[in-house]
């Protein structure tokens, strides 16, 4: 598999509101972008640090991932996220050398990007999404 750079570090937050002063006031970075993916239930807030970034996940509904997962594990990192020239060809990999997939062919996500996950259980329990820009 061809990964070009960690393209984020998603964590899990109760509220982006209460998390900007940390990742503002302290660390100074500066939050680029917040929006709402409807279908994940999450609303997302960037953080660029270098070429990477830093994605806080809130949930907006009771039932989403989000929330189950900070239900479950209380809030931090949720998964990270690799660059990747061709999510279907990094999944097709991925799963003819038997790792789980979360989903079958890439999705919209934030900030435009088309995403897939693999599953913890194939990954060293390290929840794991490829991303890229475009439409491949």
């Amino acid at each position: 598999m061809e990964i070009t750079h960690i393209e984020h570090l998603g964590i899990a937050v109760k509220s982006i509101d209460a998390c900007l002063p940390y990742y503002e006031g302290v660390l100074g970075l500066k939050c680029y972008n917040i929006e709402v993916v409807e279908d994940q239930k999450v609303k997302t807030a960037f953080f660029k640090v270098g070429q990477t970034k830093i994605e806080l996940l809130e949930p907006t509904s009771e039932d989403s991932t989000i929330a189950k997962f900070i239900e479950k594990k209380g809030e931090g990192i949720h998964h990270i996220a690799f660059a990747v020239p061709s999510v279907q060809d990094a999944l097709d990999e991925a799963a003819s050398k038997g790792v789980q997939l979360i989903d079958k062919a890439p999705r919209g996500g934030a900030e435009g990007l088309n995403i897939a996950f693999l599953h913890p259980k194939s990954t060293c329990s390290v929840l794991t999404e490829l991303c890229m820009e475009g439409d491949k």
